[in-house]
């Protein structure tokens, strides 16, 4: 994935972006949900609020708190991973 020029709070939420070359970022996907203000600050910081569109889509669709994000991050990465390891 890019380096994005965002909070690393912010950008480990990220799990993949597309960045196509005629209209900027178009698509992130992130492990859960963000806010309407976590969407904001990634679209201020890319510069993308006066450019095509952004699609959000999640992987997971409960919406948790900043704190249970916190707790169990690694968890939720880890097994993410080892789930996509057994589809190969």
């Amino acid at each position: 994935m890019k380096k994005l020029s965002i909070l690393p709070e912010l950008e480990e939420k990220i799990y993949d972006l597309k960045i196509e070359a005629d209209v900027g970022l178009s698509h992130i996907t992130t492990y859960f949900p963000l806010s309407s203000e976590e969407k904001q600050e990634i679209l201020k910081e890319m510069d993308q609020t006066k450019k095509s569109p952004v699609e959000f889509k999640s992987i997971f669709s409960d919406d948790i708190s900043q704190q249970e994000w916190l707790n169990s991050k690694e968890q939720i990465k880890k097994r993410f991973r080892d789930e996509l390891m057994k589809i190969d």
